[in-house]
């Protein structure tokens, strides 16, 4: 008996230590899958093909790195809001690539399949920023140099003057709305609100949920968490984030998300409401990880729209300057509601 609970002992003792060499030792590659094993990550399409019109941008980060985004527009004039959209991973969070990652990966051109029909529903613009290590940009991604990253993309909208500024929001779905959250809370004067989607409490405790036997050691808030949450070095923690931001906060959940379990967004929102009273809540009954806009339907634009006008509305004084222009064409191209 005593010799059978050795060997036991032992088989978890080597198990946990295995984890942790796995995690200390891999854990960027774990946590950042620009693509997929095997494939390319030169893009397979651009925005031309679906007859978009945009830009290709370059950036450099604060740290130098060389970045590169598509600025999609509406029309070359359209002042309507700029939505700021952070993606996804390849293959979404933490060891995707090893659960089922050819049924959750959203390659480029269903992403942009996605940015056509929200130009078409929100009447707006859309930046797409790829992180570093991931698409043309160059450099190799950590939560650091990604956070870096995204003010780059923010610091270069804000200086357009083809655009009003006032009406940024930031868009983040699941590892991009960890990016969007931080964003957004350093960055209260520029953004006007923030949506989140499917997006996990931290990757702390996604490491408990792909691989269960880590949660008895990781896990939690990333300052009063588990004794192995120092070991990550990317930990993402938007559940310490999201109680800080001081903007309005759409929370669109999918409850069908076979990733990143529904009662993350619960808990984020429930941190957001104590703090700040305009937030919202919206579930989607069929909506999975990365498929909840397409679920959603039209109830999923509308949503998104009805935030925006409340949100990030129009000036007074633009409107006025269109109509005494006599550009009413124009105004009601770029700012009429859903049909």
């Amino acid at each position: 008996m005593v010799s059978y609970m050795n060997v036991l002992l032992y088989g978890v003792g080597g198990l946990v230590v295995a984890g942790m060499a796995l995690l200390v030792a891999f854990q960027e590659k774990l946590v950042y899958v620009p693509v997929l094993p095997g494939l390319s990550k030169a893009y397979a399409i651009t925005p031309s093909r679906l007859r978009l019109t945009y830009e290709d941008i370059w950036l450099t980060s604060s740290d130098g790195v060389r970045l590169h985004a598509w600025f999609i527009k509406l029309f070359p004039n359209c002042r309507g809001p700029t939505i700021l959209f952070f993606q996804e991973n390849a293959g979404s969070i933490l060891f995707s690539m090893l659960l089922n990652a050819l049924t959750t990966v959203l390659d480029i051109a269903h992403r942009l399949e996605m940015v056509r029909i929200m130009l078409q529903q929100l009447q707006c613009n859309v930046f797409m920023l790829s992180y570093r290590g991931y698409g043309a940009s160059d450099g190799y991604p950590s939560q650091h140099g990604i956070t870096k990253d995204a003010q780059a993309a923010l610091d270069h909208l804000c200086q357009r003057s083809d655009i009003d500024t006032s009406r940024i929001v930031v868009f983040g779905r699941s590892l991009g709305g960890a990016v969007g959250a931080v964003l957004t809370k350093n960055n209260p004067d520029k953004v006007a609100a923030l949506i989140l989607e499917n997006t996990f409490t931290s990757i702390l405790d996604m490491a408990g949920v792909l691989l269960p036997f880590l949660k008895w050691f990781i896990g939690g808030s990333s300052s009063k968490g588990k004794i192995l949450n120092f070991l990550v070095r990317s930990p993402w923690s938007t559940i310490d984030v999201v109680g800080q931001i001081k903007q309005p906060i759409l929370f669109l959940s999918g409850l069908q998300d076979e990733m990143v379990p529904p009662s993350h967004m619960q808990m984020l929102y429930a941190k957001a409401a104590t703090r700040n009273n305009r937030c919202l809540f919206v579930e989607f009954p069929t909506g999975m990880h990365m498929d909840t806009w397409l679920a959603g339907g039209d109830q999923y634009w509308r949503t998104i729209q009805q935030f925006l006008e409340q949100h990030a509305p129009v000036k007074k004084e633009v409107e006025s300057s269109q109509n005494e222009n006599g550009n009413n064409s124009f105004f009601s191209c770029c700012f009429s509601p859903l049909g």
